[in-house]
């Protein structure tokens, strides 16, 4: 039983850690049918951001409490950043080509990031454990659980309610789901898509730095995270379907619990089995699970 407690717990933690990262890459891909493989990037930039920042503001001798505003402000002032930049400068131009076209553009983008990334933040590995000990650690059933982890799995669910609320009760969501359904009616119907692809992208690369910015206090923040995590996020909205918020939740329960028990149980399959539960559900069910139908044009 404790064993499972473990397994249960280090799942829906990593879990809670990929939704992040896999709604906003999701989202922005179910509204603008981009693939965005510059997605990792925004998730470094956030870490490098908030670990920096961090770092600083600690060495400042200030309020110890006041370092989760600091860490979370300083990812998504850069996050949103630069995803304006990004949106505003480059993407804009390219709407409505080929997704094989957009695939290659982000990329081109994610490569230009990480050196941008080394440029400024350098080669050297940031650390901001602080936060991570500020909030203590509970025992249950005899193990330790940091309290910085069970945090992280309630702002993931407010984010998923936030997100189910914006999509589903407000005026703009609906407004946004009109566009994912046909974006060629909306336009016809007055609505501004290109203000609406612009406040989407500045949503999923919010989401992308702050999930760097939440996980930064527990790793340390090198060259590269960005390429390791946008694999992940890919085998997570795959499993859940292109484009579905909820399925994103469902892949990243599905992908956190498989890991988890593969790290208790057998630890030299914990990265086979991700892409082994990806290919099963896929085998399935190709579209993924929650994948949203496409209108068919006639």
């Amino acid at each position: 039983m404790t064993q499972l407690l473990a397994i249960i717990i280090d799942g829906v933690v990593y879990a809670s850690w990929l939704f992040i990262i896999a709604a906003g890459l999701t989202l922005i891909y179910g509204v603008m049918r981009i693939l965005n493989m510059a997605h990792g990037s925004f998730y470094a930039i956030g870490a490098y951001a908030g670990a920096g920042m961090v770092g600083w503001y600690f060495s400042t001798g200030s309020v110890p409490w006041l370092s989760f505003a600091v860490l979370i402000g300083a990812a998504l002032i850069a996050g949103l950043f630069i995803g304006l930049l990004i949106e505003r400068g480059l993407l804009r131009f390219m709407y409505g080509r080929n997704e094989v076209v957009m695939i290659l553009v982000t990329y081109a983008i994610l490569l230009i990031l990480e050196d941008a990334i080394k440029l400024i933040w350098g080669v050297e590995p940031y650390f901001a454990y602080q936060p991570y000990s500020l909030l203590g650690r509970t025992k249950l059933a005899g193990l330790s659980f940091a309290n910085y982890d069970f945090m992280l799995i309630v702002v993931s669910t407010l984010i998923g309610l936030a997100l189910w609320y914006g999509l589903n009760r407000t005026r703009n969501g609906k407004l946004l789901r009109v566009v994912i359904h046909d974006r060629e009616i909306a336009q016809a119907l007055g609505i501004n898509v290109s203000r609406i692809f612009t406040i989407t992208f500045l949503i999923g690369a919010g989401l992308g730095a702050l999930a760097g910015a939440l996980t930064a206090p527990g790793l340390s923040v090198v060259p590269g995270i960005g390429i390791e995590v946008i694999v992940l996020a890919f085998a997570v909205v795959v499993i859940g379907g292109l484009g579905s918020v909820s399925g994103a939740l469902v892949g990243a329960l599905i992908v956190g619990l498989a890991r988890a028990a593969a790290v208790h149980l057998y630890p030299e399959v914990e990265l086979f089995v991700i892409y082994a539960v990806m290919g099963l559900v896929l085998a399935i069910r190709p579209q993924g699970l929650f994948a949203v139908a496409s209108a068919r044009k006639i």
